[in-house]
């Protein structure tokens, strides 16, 4: 792939993110992926709170400094309050989502002063910056170039890196350079080992449902480029742009030459098995609306079909004895599940942490 035709895909993910529109809670309610979008809100939150934690349990009085790499339009920051953090550094290549981000960050922090927040009102410090991860030294531009982080997110962006060698190189070299000895890089990113895997069972090298589509153009599908390996990654009201296949082992063999080691790498779909049945992520997936109760209550209609999203909810109840629904005189009995179409959709995804190894 040319320089040129990198620089336009650089300027096409960043427009791509730029163009996106705020929507208030309401509209987001009537969103056909509002259950899934929170559900990978959720499954954030717990990896962040995670770590955030395992660094509190090695040193308890440490404040604790975050580099936010892809940081869009701040989705984040409520996380990074909660988890009493000291120090926030927020880096996207779309200019617009970096201005959206400081301001939700400014209207937070004027919240905070009036002490209405309902939690310790402490609010971080911030700073905001419009670079590509995957191209600019980011330690030449922070405030103080000497800054060390205790962790390092990058959410749902990792994978854009891949385009080449040399900008998944930046990239690793953005989330490690700066990380303290004992420090952590997590974040998310999709499967390439679960993406090849429906690939191969696709007939015309694409594969999805109504909330997304994958499409690749690489016909040789046993030969994959270890950089470079591009998809179309459709998801509706959220992505349209192309991607890039992170080939795992080479993301770790990549990590090693910061001094990075690998402690989780979770399917999204394990992570859940793992952190669901805990009594506060439990609480966090009812107070977040992860899930999508079932049968519909009232008048509320499903996200989903009726008829082939809920099949699996169904018949769990009906394992579970509860009275069905068409059960004159009694209220039947919900579950808390996902429409097979956005389950098939977040299960794309996998955790990774990553530590640093002291010296």
């Amino acid at each position: 792939m040319s320089s040129q035709e990198q620089g336009d895909l650089t300027q096409t993910v960043a427009n791509h993110y730029n163009q996106l529109q705020e929507t208030g809670l309401e509209i987001r309610k009537q969103s056909r992926i509002f259950f899934l979008r929170n559900f990978n809100n959720w499954t954030k939150s717990v990896v962040i709170g995670e770590t955030l934690q395992q660094l509190r349990q090695e040193d308890r009085n440490r404040p604790l400094t975050v580099l936010d790499l892809c940081s869009g339009k701040g989705g984040d920051l409520l996380k990074w309050k909660k988890g009493n953090i000291d120090k926030l550094v927020c880096v996207d290549i779309a200019g617009t989502s970096v201005e959206q981000c400081e301001s939700r960050y400014r209207e937070m922090k004027s919240r905070g002063r009036g002490g209405r927040g309902g939690y310790d009102d402490k609010v971080f410090d911030a700073e905001f910056l419009v670079a590509d991860c995957t191209k600019a030294r980011l330690k030449e531009m922070y405030k103080d170039p000497s800054m060390q982080f205790d962790l390092v997110s990058c959410q749902f962006s990792f994978h854009y890196s891949f385009e080449s060698y040399p900008q998944a190189f930046t990239m690793m070299k953005n989330a490690a350079e700066c990380l303290r000895p004992g420090g952590y890089f997590m974040g998310t990113t999709p499967n390439a080992y679960e993406l090849v895997r429906r690939l191969q069972e696709s007939p015309d090298n694409s594969f999805g449902n109504d909330v997304y589509r994958v499409s690749f153009d690489e016909k040789d599908l046993s030969n994959m480029p270890l950089f470079g390996a591009r998809y179309n990654f459709h998801l509706e009201e959220v992505v349209d742009c192309p991607e890039f296949l992170v080939y795992f082992p080479l993301l770790e063999k990549l990590a090693t030459e910061f001094g990075l080691e690998l402690v989780r790498k979770t399917r999204f779909d394990d992570f859940f098995q793992e952190f669901s049945d805990k009594r506060e992520y439990k609480t966090l997936l009812n107070r977040m609306k992860a899930l999508e109760p079932y049968p519909a209550d009232g008048d509320k209609e499903l996200v989903g079909l009726p008829d082939s999203d809920y099949t699996h909810a169904a018949e769990f109840l009906q394992s579970q004895n509860q009275p069905d629904s068409s059960q004159e005189g009694r209220q039947p009995r919900r579950v808390g599940t996902m429409s097979k179409a956005e389950w098939d959709a977040t299960t794309i995804y996998l955790v990774f942490v990553f530590r640093k190894k002291k010296e």
